[in-house]
């Protein structure tokens, strides 16, 4: 996807954050190579279950830091362009929505670095992982949580307009207005449910239950909620965002992105 590169929300902040990116990039990835280089090469008992209990070991402590740092501020970082098939940011949440989507895209490279590990340490060095299945799980968990929260930003989600086109605007309104009210009625009654449960999970610190054990319930399960009441927020920032545009009328070559098209055609010939 092509990224314009003037600045969307950041402005004079958008150099020290990429200098911040950058350094803790170098950082941690300068302390993950040598965390495998041990593993592989020098029989470092340092391993995965290590990071469940970060504090026990300053080594791993000092990584996982760094790479929350990494995650911080590449998210923001790159939630400052806007790729050329996004519409600029326009609501009150927008921005949140966006950095999480980086996240979310950040998160993808993750879990490809995790398989990819995973085949060579098992068919190069014969010394396959317990952790790499149960650690993409856990990432894709949250991917698909935070592509949610983008694709309402981005108003990708399915939208039916054969018969909201045929609506005046007025009525339009008022479909949009009973939309949200329905996503946050889902949201409210999704939290009533579910907080207590979420809550127990994560003060016992709920684990997966497999040879790595990582506390996949603990978290997955209150970041179900969040995520849910965030997409209610930008649903609502989405409605007085477009409150005053103008009719649109919706055709089937709309769907049709030439930009990607074109760059597909680009790659098959080259």
């Amino acid at each position: 996807m092509t990224v314009q590169a003037e600045s969307v929300w950041l402005g004079s902040a958008r150099e020290p954050v990429r200098l911040l990116m950058w350094a803790s990039i170098f950082g941690a990835g300068a302390l993950v190579l040598w965390l495998i280089l041990g593993v592989l090469f020098f029989g470092s008992d340092v391993g995965m279950k290590q990071f469940l209990s970060p504090r026990e070991t300053p080594i791993v402590f000092l990584t996982l830091i760094l790479l929350s740092i990494v995650l911080l501020s590449s998210s923001v970082y790159l939630s400052d362009s806007r790729g050329a098939i996004e519409p600029a940011p326009s609501g009150f949440f927008d921005i949140v929505s966006l950095v999480c989507a980086r996240l979310s895209m950040i998160a993808t490279a993750g879990i490809v670095f995790v398989m990819f590990f995973e085949v060579v340490s098992r068919y190069v060095f014969e010394k396959p992982t317990l952790w790499a299945n149960e650690l993409s799980l856990w990432i894709a968990g949250f991917v698909f949580l935070l592509s949610g929260l983008y694709a309402m930003q981005q108003r990708s989600h399915i939208r039916i307009y054969i018969i909201y086109d045929l609506l005046p605007r007025w009525l339009q309104k008022l479909s949009d207005v009973i939309s949200v009210l329905l996503i946050w009625t889902f949201a409210f009654l999704l939290i009533w449910g579910g907080y207590n449960e979420a809550v127990a999970k994560f003060f016992r610190w709920e684990t997966f239950g497999t040879a790595w054990d990582p506390p996949i319930p603990a978290t997955i399960k209150p970041a179900i909620l969040i995520v849910v009441l965030l997409v209610a927020i930008q649903a609502l920032s989405n409605l007085i965002a477009d409150w005053n545009k103008a009719p649109e009328a919706h055709l089937p070559v709309d769907e049709l992105d030439e930009q990607e098209i074109e760059l597909i055609r680009k790659n098959i010939e080259g």
